[in-house]
């Protein structure tokens, strides 16, 4: 599948990483904190969106008051991910992937999540070593959907756009791909792995 392309670049949550129920604790925590309805639905539809602009689209929606900023909001989540993370992430069946291509093809990961936050978790996974740059959504002015996230990891692996694929299993994820003229592969498809993430 990836032998035509030269450079692979893939999604974290729910592509290379298991890690549906962590993100899913972490909000439904951080939710009741601050007193936002819980819409399974809603969640799972903004798979891939960065902590910070789900906040904003999930008040908006609601139309409940915002009982801290962003940033705190953000901070409780990212703090409640850093307690539970070791127990709640895995590779999925896209890690044979990665140390296939170790040494053969540059590899990237674009993410919603936060650089720090993506580091430490491909690291607890034992993925760091194979893959190149982590882009994630502090790196990019604007994150998925938009292109900017993708672009970020060809120009760092140092390979034109439409010499990648892209790996997602979000439709936030593979619209950016799409936007970014890069051919997105949806690994629900291709591959079988679902994001259990505020499943039905």
């Amino acid at each position: 599948m990836f032998e035509q392309y030269d450079a692979i670049i893939f999604d974290m949550d729910g592509t290379l990483v298991d890690s549906g129920q962590l993100h899913e604790i972490a909000w439904r925590k951080t939710l009741i904190k601050y007193e936002i309805p819980i819409d399974k639905a809603l969640m799972r539809s903004l798979a891939g969106v960065p902590t910070m602009n789900t906040i904003d689209i999930l008040i908006k929606h609601f139309g409940v008051p915002r009982l801290a900023t962003n940033q705190a909001m953000n901070h409780y989540k990212e703090s409640v991910v850093n307690d539970i993370a070791r127990d709640h992430v895995k590779p999925t069946a896209l890690e044979k992937t990665a140390r296939k291509y170790f040494g053969q093809k540059p590899m990237s990961v674009g993410t919603g999540a936060y650089t720090q936050e993506a580091e430490s978790i491909l690291s607890w996974c034992g993925l760091r070593e194979f893959i190149g740059p982590v882009v994630g959504a502090d790196q990019v002015s604007n994150p998925k959907p938009a292109p900017d996230t993708f672009l970020r990891c060809a120009e760092l692996m140092g390979i034109a756009p439409e010499r990648c694929v892209v790996l997602e299993d979000s439709k936030t994820g593979l619209e950016a791909a799409r936007q970014a003229g890069i051919d997105g592969v949806d690994v629900l498809e291709a591959f079988g792995i679902r994001n259990n993430y505020f499943l039905e």
